[in-house]
């Protein structure tokens, strides 16, 4: 039981909350079990009277006697009703504290992991995984683990009361015990890997409906809803597929499990009431073990559903726990960055996406306060650069420093505290204006956000909105346009007061006066400022202390404006073609 034994590692904290439920289903179960006995123990006065069992106590009269059992059927069936509901709250509250822990520490650490690992994983995937996979937990910590308990304790302690009663009966009616543990084992077996597959069907599903949710605008446009809800039909199809895989095998192990029952039972039945009969067992301790082996045996019929339910929630959290032990290549622990001033050197910079190189030998240094550009056909490694200096990524050689600290080895908090990030692909959360300014902050400063938005222009269009800046924007800022969007990130990144500001085309996609808005607001913060801009549009650039011309992952341009048209090369081409003088040479575009 590989995955069982890894939650208990991971649950190692839980461990006395498990023993206390356990406890509670052992003596729930127990006081289960008594009532059976009792109603031998009743025939047995009816039949003896003054030669019963409970006379042997000392109590001869036969009233008395069951006026006793009264009294000790009150106590037990109250003890069983009282473990009952001391194993459930206990259960359910571990069920519930285990899921919460378990999702939070996986969604913790899938923020650690690299954007690697995002490149090759569905969005749906991930999460099916923390979400559908760590509620099956919930499910078998809520009936499966003290069904199990509950199996296994009664199994032994009817076993002895028949060892106890009658051996040679025992051996016999409890003969199918071990076939029908050996098929729930074997049943177990054979369903895991059908299971893995309805995860992974499972995760499919969720992917697809995740991607056409978000892109719901385009399929409409496109008036792609019956091809999209094809694409739906195939996934859950499959999905429904692999679950009759499994549905399969899981009906047919209860109809060979009640065959075995059936065989005990009978056995119990006739052959203990041959030696009733001849006088080898007396009737009360017959009419124990008859309802014993119904007790005993009958709940193994459930063995089928509780292996499924295991088997189920083990599949899923397998998936949670290989996510968690996703290695985290980039580290968070470091030293603290101190006093930021925001001069920046590469040095000798390598990298590559799996084997394609992106970006080779790149060595370049920019002054504290400075604003750079980085200009060049998509694919030129402009943006890989930006993300190694967030360390998004890790360069494969080369090192990358921040006020001559080697980035490495700061703590990775304090250098991404020290930057202010606006890319082509805004997020923002489904909250009010102001709190998506003031993002990751718990106590948002009205004055300091409002400041934020004036210099990133966007108070204007945010004082005209119904609510203000309390207005909600809806889930990724679906009520704003694009250009509303890119304002708003560009408030977000002043709003940090970073002594390092990085645009990844914040301007490509938004309007010529959305670009004029934020080539002003760029002035205004770039002063005191490190700023570097990733642009395919030259005119948000041109002011720029150095601009750097990509291709193929190399610096092949560098200087000024002014310097990079004079120089006539692949710049001043692209400047011709953008502002609309033809050009017969090859330009970047």
């Amino acid at each position: 039981m590989p995955s069982l034994r890894r939650l208990f590692q991971y649950a190692r904290q839980y461990r006395r909350d498990a023993f206390r439920a356990s406890f509670c289903s052992v003596m729930n179960v127990f006081f289960d079990i008594l009532p059976e006995i009792l109603i031998g123990i009743a025939v047995d006065v009816v039949v003896n009277r003054e030669t019963s069992f409970i006379a042997t106590l000392g109590v001869t009269d036969s009233f008395h006697q069951l006026l006793y059992l009264g009294v000790i059927t009150v106590f037990i069936w109250g003890g069983e009703s009282l473990f009952q509901y001391f194993y459930q709250i206990r259960w359910r509250n571990l069920a519930q504290n285990l899921q919460h822990d378990l999702r939070l520490d996986a969604y913790c650490h899938v923020q650690k992991l690299p954007l690697s690992y995002f490149e090759n994983k569905s969005t749906g995937k991930l999460m099916s995984i923390l979400n559908d996979d760590i509620n099956q937990l919930e499910r078998f910590l809520n009936g499966g683990a003290n069904s199990i308990i509950q199996v296994l304790c009664s199994t032994l302690m009817c076993s002895s009361v028949f060892f106890y009663i009658a051996p040679q009966l025992a051996l016999i009616a409890l003969a199918p015990v071990p076939l029908i543990l050996f098929g729930a084992f074997w049943f177990q077996r054979r369903i895991a890997p059908r299971y893995a597959a309805v995860r992974e069907a499972a995760g499919v599903i969720s992917g697809r409906l995740n991607n056409n949710l978000l892109g719901i605008a385009t399929i409409k446009a496109f008036t792609a809803e019956n091809f999209e809800a094809a694409h739906i039909f195939d996934a859950s199809n499959h999905y429904r597929q692999t679950n009759a895989a499994a549905i399969q095998l899981s009906s047919a192990i209860i109809p060979i499990i009640r065959m075995a029952i059936l065989s005990g039972f009978v056995v119990t039945l006739v052959y203990g009431g041959y030696l009733a009969l001849h006088g080898q067992i007396g009737v009360g301790s017959y009419s124990v073990l008859v309802f014993l082996t119904q007790r005993l045996l009958w709940p193994l019929t459930g063995l089928a559903d509780i292996a499924d339910l295991y088997q189920r929630s083990m599949t899923a959290i397998e998936r949670v726990l290989d996510l968690l032990d996703s290695p985290v290549h980039i580290h968070y622990e470091g030293k603290p960055l101190g006093q930021v001033k925001g001069a920046l050197s590469f040095e000798h910079i390598h990298f590559a996406y799996g084997e394609q190189a992106v970006l080779k030998d790149i060595s370049l240094h920019i002054s504290a306060g400075q604003t750079v550009a980085f200009v060049g056909a998509t694919g030129s490694g402009k943006s890989t650069l930006l993300k190694l200096l967030l360390r998004f990524y890790d360069a494969n050689s080369g090192s990358i420093k921040i006020d001559g600290m080697e980035s490495k080895d700061i703590a990775l908090p304090d250098l991404r505290r020290a930057i202010g990030y606006v890319g082509q692909d805004v997020f923002l959360s489904d909250a009010s204006i102001a709190q998506n300014i003031a993002y990751g902050q718990s106590d948002v400063d009205m004055s300091a956000v409002i400041a934020a938005a004036r210099a990133a222009e966007a108070h204007e269009f945010i004082e005209r909105l119904p609510q203000g800046y309390d207005t909600q924007i809806g889930e990724r800022g679906q009520k704003l346009s694009g250009g509303q969007r890119q304002r708003l990130a560009l408030a977000r990144a002043i709003f940090k007061d970073p002594k390092i500001m990085v645009l990844d085309e914040a301007t490509s996609a938004v309007d010529n006066e959305t670009e004029a808005a934020i080539q002003r607001s760029l002035d205004k913060i770039a002063k005191g400022r490190t700023t570097l801009v990733v642009a395919h549009r030259l005119s948000t650039v041109r002011n720029a202390h150095c601009i750097y011309v990509m291709e193929q992952g190399e610096v092949v341009e560098a200087g000024t404006h002014e310097i990079l048209l004079e120089a006539n090369g692949s710049y001043a081409a692209l400047w011709r073609l953008q502002t609309g003088i033809r050009e017969t040479e090859a330009v970047l575009i």
